[in-house]
């Protein structure tokens, strides 16, 4: 695929154009579990996981500061967890609230209106089973809103539902500040200097990811997303604040991630896990459903430029860390191979990962 190395790759729309409206299925019939969702192996079925206590929470506005504590924990938090919650972020709880309310409305529209703003723009919205690469493939319980940020795609929603392009504007925006400022903060912890990452992130892509997790009878039989890892430097999400969905791979098993209202999660993205060679983890994540109430989350994923080579940074190679763990990789060849698979762990981690490790 040719790219101008500022656009990001997008799917075959072919792959998915069989896939049903996960919505609209519950809509005919909230009994009915498609055999294709049913997740085989009962090992792979979500249980009921511990509510994670610890995964580490930062404050932005210390981190901001220099801080040396918090950058301590900031640390701490890439190294061991590759996830943690940010609270005194900057981001207005009406912003926050706005989104989600205005995603909430988008998803309450009759399936037919909605397919009506994804014709009239095909390269902006699209279902959340975009990593299906054959019909038999076990299928997720969610669907989603695929978009780019960056303002000529945000165009393209000028005559979608009113305030929606605002809502998506205005969120972006402010998400991308505070990517900016924990940038600065990362940089830092990795013994760089605090514009570091900034730098390596001049021509920055941003995508944004709305699920849409409807309601499950049976929610132990199926997963919302499958488990994999992030291709981002760094992926910042806002989710509903009274329903638990999200679980992270830890120490051997998985954890829920008990939302703290109006906080932000963000997770360590393969880039960064490169780069650090392998000090800071891009750890794997799930999503589960529940039988009560739809739940919501807004992804946004942070990339350098497609034309970024990939590879660990000389002084991430020290006597803690000596061999290098990955080698280089254009970063647009390895965004490509995670869209060609289906997800799956960390599979895709495997084209930039040195053989003899």
């Amino acid at each position: 695929m040719e790219n101008n190395g500022n656009d990001i790759p997008s799917e075959n729309p072919e792959i998915v154009a069989f896939v049903e409206n996960v919505q609209e299925m519950v809509r005919k019939d909230p009994s009915c579990i498609p055999e294709r969702y049913i997740i085989k192996n009962h090992d792979d079925r979500p249980k009921i996981a511990p509510v994670a206590l610890d995964v580490p929470v930062v404050d932005l506005s210390l981190l901001s500061e220099g801080n040396e504590e918090e950058l301590k924990r900031l640390d701490l938090a890439c190294t061991d967890w590759g996830f943690f919650q940010v609270i005194n972020h900057g981001v207005a709880q009406e912003v926050l609230q706005r989104m989600k309310n205005t995603i909430s409305s988008f998803f309450e529209l009759p399936f037919e209106e909605k397919y009506k703003y994804a014709v009239m723009s095909p390269n902006v919205y699209g279902q959340a089973q975009s990593f299906v690469v054959t019909e038999e493939q076990k299928l997720d319980w969610a669907d989603a809103l695929l978009l780019k940020t960056d303002a000529s795609y945000l165009e393209k929603l000028e005559y979608w539902p009113p305030g929606l392009k605002d809502a998506i504007e205005t969120y972006s925006g402010e998400v991308n500040a505070v990517a900016k400022r924990l940038l600065c903060a990362i940089s830092l912890t990795m013994g760089m200097d605090k514009e570091s990452l900034q730098d390596m992130h001049k021509d920055a892509l941003e995508s944004l990811r709305v699920n849409y997790y409807p309601t499950c009878c049976m929610p132990h039989l199926v997963l919302g997303a499958s488990p994999h890892s992030d291709v981002s430097s760094i992926t910042i999400l806002t989710q509903d604040d009274d329903i638990t969905g999200l679980q992270i791979r830890h120490g051997e098993g998985w954890v829920s991630v008990k939302p703290i209202p109006n906080a932000l999660v963000v997770n360590i993205g393969d880039v960064i896990e490169i780069w650090s060679n392998g000090k800071y983890k891009s750890i794997e994540h799930r999503a589960v459903t529940n039988k009560y109430k739809p739940r919501i989350s807004v992804a946004s994923f942070i990339m350098p430029s497609l034309d970024v080579e990939l590879e660990p940074l000389d002084h991430m190679v020290d006597p803690l860390n000596p061999l290098k763990m990955y080698k280089k990789i254009k970063y647009e060849d390895y965004v490509m191979a995670f869209l060609k698979k289906k997800l799956e762990g960390k599979a895709h981690t495997k084209i930039a990962k040195v053989e003899s490790l």
